[in-house]
């Protein structure tokens, strides 16, 4: 549980705290005026890579600049790196197959479609059919078993057996991780195919129709590193009318006793597969101003000021995905916090230390922004005594607030204790949340102290829904009066905290997505230790850090290291690590690869229990 904290409204004027704080006068119209431009349908949600993301880092630069701060070095207050934020489909996606007569053209579109987390590339052979494309030990279910797949084109059903079975070993209504797209190109690239169809389960699904997923809406990594494409349910039973077959009898066979029903299809069907998908690379910019102190000492200040654009494969509200998801609370709410603070110190006096001001782009696609900030410092880490993340502030409920990492410096817990009686909240101070889905982790990773404030999830959450008009402007203020005191004493009065590596109650697992919350069921696997650097590489999982005591520490493994195989299965994305991770269990001794530097080690891992 992130800790809650209250703040009180400074009216009237300054008011001056005990113990050498400072209440900021912020206005509560102003911070709103923010909020509204930055969350207004014109800015169609903010999305990483979009013009819209653009004029947002120009508002913000504005703002800096009007202000008086500076540039940290230069004239530029852009912090410029590239994300690949968008895969499109290209003009040359087919897909043919042969039953030994002349060659058969699908429909683009209409017939197939491939799934954006496709490899584009050519893949031909013939066809083995993988029922659900699931390999669950923990369900003593195995659609891989006593079929050969390796160097095949393999076909999947969708979703996962017995679904709608409440005693069904696979949690029933709730599906289980095992039937996330992701999971199933994992699966089968570990098994060695060359390319995967996957088919709605239209016999479980009658009612649904046999709709194409639309292309951008799957989950997953930017390359899967396999082909993959969805074909349309009467096209299949064609297929496997050659061996006397339909999908409905298949479904219902699986159904029955949980028992798969995998075989190769007749040689002489042959299929021909050309995905041409165009990967979209984008410069986008961290803004940042400097307010310089009378020593090197800073303190960042930060918040991610990027959204969900139309919300895409993102969204909470699927039926909405294609309508603006305006980020109000997330993360206009902060941004404007980011803002209004810099405007308040940069109209004080010079302080003994500085701070930083810092929004980030990419949050939403992984924490990229401040990743590439820690690894591409601005400012010497070693001077950053203290980073304050503000992510969702601006729903503040019963006068309670959230604030994590307390437990991550020496000073927090004393000087939050000291402060927040004065703020008049009720203030439940959590020693953990270090690690987390917001940017504060980036710096964690450094070993810097880290206070992340947060007001509460709520039912708008990555929905169209949250609206500027939902904001609760007078206690977000509220919050950064609390901000800026707690600010107020570390860069004057309080001696430097030092970093503390915190246990969190649950170990930060290897995660596929760190911000949606979708994957459902099934855990994350045993502990394995790291903490992964979201920045999708061209091949392997960088982690950014390696919990003391973990078993990836035992075994010698640091942050920084980049893991290619585990298990003897080749990691490309953080997806293929989760997958992997899941399948192994507590007590196996793994062999896993990474690269350090320009060095390829091996490293027997013996994982553990997750707690």
């Amino acid at each position: 549980m992130r800790p809650r904290f209250a703040l009180l409204v400074a009216l009237g004027g300054l008011i001056a705290l005990a113990g050498g704080g400072l209440a900021a006068n912020i206005s509560s119209d102003e911070y709103l005026g923010i909020v509204k431009f930055l969350a207004s349908p014109e800015m169609r949600g903010r999305a990483t890579g979009s013009p819209e993301l653009e004029k947002a880092a120009a508002y913000i630069r504005n703002q800096f600049r009007g202000m008086k701060l500076k540039p940290v070095s230069g004239d530029s207050y852009y912090q410029d790196f590239d994300v690949t934020t968008s895969a499109r489909l290209g003009q040359k996606n087919d897909l043919t197959y042969s039953t030994g007569a002349s060659p058969e053209s699908l429909h683009f579109q209409q017939d197939f479609i491939p799934l954006n987390l496709s490899s584009a590339g050519e893949a031909s052979g013939n066809v083995v059919f993988a029922g659900f494309g699931i390999t669950a030990p923990e369900y003593n279910y195995d659609d891989y078993a006593g079929v050969d797949v390796k160097g095949k084109i393999v076909l999947l059903l969708r979703h996962e057996p017995q679904e709608f079975d409440d005693k069904s070993v696979f949690e029933g209504k709730v599906y289980t991780a095992h039937s996330q797209i992701f999971s199933k190109a994992a699966n089968a690239k570990f098994h060695g195919a060359k390319a995967v169809l996957m088919v709605n389960d239209v016999g479980t699904h009658a009612g649904d129709g046999d709709d194409l997923e639309k292309f951008g809406g799957a989950e997953g990594p930017d390359n899967a590193g396999i082909e993959f494409v969805q074909v349309k349910a009467n096209v299949v039973n064609r297929w496997l009318a050659l061996s006397g077959k339909n999908l409905e009898a298949i479904e219902s066979g699986i159904d029955k006793d949980l028992h798969p029903e995998s075989f190769a299809l007749p040689e002489k069907l042959h299929l021909d597969i050309d995905v041409d998908i165009a990967r979209e690379v984008k410069t986008v910019h961290n803004v940042a101003a400097y307010l310089p102190g009378e020593t090197s000492e800073y303190v960042v200040i930060g918040a991610h000021y990027d959204h969900l654009g139309l919300g895409e494969q993102f969204s909470m509200a699927p039926s909405l995905a294609g309508t603006v998801h305006p980020g109000a609370d997330d993360n206009a709410s902060g941004t404007a916090g980011v803002i209004e603070l810099a405007r308040w110190f940069s109209q004080q006096p010079k302080h003994q230390r500085g701070i930083l001001f810092l929004t980030f782009a990419g949050e939403e696609l992984g924490l990229l922004g401040s990743s590439y900030y820690v690894n591409h410092p601005l400012l010497p880490l070693k001077d950053d005594i203290a980073m304050i993340n503000m992510d969702m502030i601006g729903r503040v409920r019963d006068r309670k607030v959230y604030v994590g990492g307390v437990g991550t410096g020496t000073t927090f817990a004393e000087l939050l204790q000291q402060l927040a009686p004065k703020h008049d909240f009720d203030a439940d101070l959590s020693e953990k949340a270090g690690y987390g889905s917001s940017d504060h982790t980036s710096f964690t990773t450094k070993q810097i102290p880290v206070l992340f404030f947060f007001s509460g999830l709520h039912a708008d959450y990555h929905k169209p829904s949250d609206t500027w008009d939902k904001i609760d402007a007078p206690d977000a203020v509220r919050m950064l009066n609390l901000i800026a005191d707690v600010t107020g004493h570390l860069i004057d009065s309080s001696p430097r905290p030092k970093f503390v590596r915190v246990a969190e109650a649950q170990p930060p697992g290897e995660v596929a997505n760190p911000h949606s919350g979708k994957v459902t069921g099934g855990g994350y696997g045993p502990d394995f230790g790291s903490i992964p650097d979201f920045t999708e590489l061209p091949n392997g999982v960088r982690f950014a850090d390696v919990r003391p005591g973990s078993p990836a520490a035992k075994a010698g493994l640091k942050g920084g290291d980049i893991l290619t195989e585990f298990d003897g299965k080749p990691i490309q994305n953080l997806y293929d690590f989760t997958y992997a991770l899941r399948a192994s269990h507590a007590g196996q001794e793994v062999l896993v690869k990474v690269l350090r530097g320009n060095q390829t080690i091996e490293a027997k891992v013996l994982l553990t229990e997750r707690k």
